[in-house]
């Protein structure tokens, strides 16, 4: 069920022999209830949250409860305002600058709720070496 199926119903019934007849029953009204965004957790790729110069990083957020629509947004080191939104943010080059604190934030329109923070580490430059270069 999805929020949007709230509202009345009813039942109808036909007879299709020699007698035939109709019968509608009482409406009733049924209201689905939107179950509050909780259990908001954040993962990486790598894992550790620690990533070179240069390498890619990608952080997921999952929702453990809640009626959808979901919707995800991004945020490094408490700030309000979304670095992007979706339930996974890529980084396909970090830079130094892009060491801190990160979270994400779920809602569905009605509740809202916040992972836990991830701090990511970027380390020193990339040694060429580890990739097979020259």
């Amino acid at each position: 069920l999805r929020l949007h199926h709230s509202g009345r119903y009813h039942c109808q019934a036909r007879s299709r022999f020699l007698l035939q007849w109709e019968e509608t029953s009482s409406p009733v009204t049924v209201e689905v209830q939107g179950v509050p965004v909780s259990g908001v957790s954040l993962a990486a790729e790598p894992p550790t949250g620690q990533v070179a110069v240069g390498d890619p990083l990608v952080l997921l957020c999952s929702v453990a409860t809640g009626t959808g629509p979901l919707s995800f947004s991004w945020h490094r080191q408490g700030s309000a305002t979304p670095l992007a939104t979706g339930p996974r943010y890529k980084l396909l080059a970090v830079q130094q600058r892009d060491s801190g604190h990160y979270h994400c934030r779920a809602t569905n329109g009605g509740t809202a709720a916040n992972s836990s923070s991830l701090g990511v580490t970027v380390l020193g430059e990339r040694d060429p070496r580890a990739s097979g270069a020259p």
